[in-house]
């Protein structure tokens, strides 16, 4: 590519996740980092962490992960005026945003449910349209694509279980839209995938939730029973490396003691 290329990046959390992890990974890759999520203070200090480190990111905070929120943001994302004066591509994109509720069906209630139907299908779908809207406008590139959208799944995406009726429901839905698209726009050199992340992931929270001493060393220390947020992140540059003569729908990812 002679225009260096824009990763944007839905879901940051506090940055020692996976979408934190995918922001640095492709910016080894040479990518420049659009970073979008709640929580204006944490965003701006991922992006930040990015740009001392060598790599040029930009914060877009958002209220919410509504419709209009994610469409409005685009705009926005357009507009900004990246280093060298070159006309942005972007060329991955990643939708990590996620929606924890976890609870008896009983116990759900009515926001519970506005949470999730905004995270996992209005928002995605603001965010999946916005992006194959900016892909479409790219010329085909070396490995055959104008671009690559990555939706980031879970064990839910596939089954439920006694405390996920919303989660998975949502999860569901990310699912299907993942995989309706990818069938809709492979025909236009637009590549679109989904991953099932089946297991922890170590993170500052994860790591918090562990009160006993060796427990919490254990999950630190041992790759063998949790998955390691730059590993997924190196999942998905592979996923965007792939050329269109071989491409992955639905990667799925556990660590290797993983009960499955």
């Amino acid at each position: 590519m002679t225009v260096r290329p824009i990763i944007v990046i839905a879901g940051i959390g506090n940055g020692t996740g996976t979408g934190g992890a995918t922001a640095r990974v492709f910016t080894r890759a040479g990518y420049r980092v659009a970073l979008i999520a709640r929580g204006a203070d944490k965003l701006k200090k991922a992006a930040e962490d990015i740009n001392q480190a060598g790599g040029e990111a930009t914060a877009f905070p958002i209220e919410s992960y509504s419709y209009k929120a994610l469409r409005n943001v685009f705009g926005t994302i357009k507009a900004h005026k990246w280093s060298a004066g070159e006309t942005p591509e972007i060329r991955a994109a990643l939708w990590n945003a996620g929606s924890g509720v976890w609870k008896g069906f009983l116990d759900v209630t009515e926001d519970d449910l506005q949470n999730v139907l905004d995270t996992n299908v209005n928002g995605s779908f603001a965010f999946a349209h916005e992006v194959i809207q900016a892909f479409k406008q790219n010329q085909i590139d070396e490995l055959g694509k104008r671009g690559t959208l990555i939706f980031t799944g879970a064990t839910a995406s596939l089954r439920g279980n006694v405390t996920t009726s919303a989660f998975a429901a949502g999860k569901f839905a990310v699912r299907a839209l993942s995989q309706s698209l990818n069938k809709e726009f492979g025909k236009h050199n637009i590549h679109v995938a989904h991953a099932i992340i089946d297991g922890g992931i170590l993170t500052d929270l994860s790591l918090s939730r562990r009160s006993d001493e060796e427990a919490a060393k254990a999950w630190k220390e041992n790759a063998d029973i949790r998955l390691d947020p730059e590993s997924i992140a190196k999942s998905y540059l592979y996923l965007a490396n792939q050329d269109r003569s071989a491409w992955t729908w639905e990667l799925d990812l556990r660590p290797a003691h993983e009960k499955w």
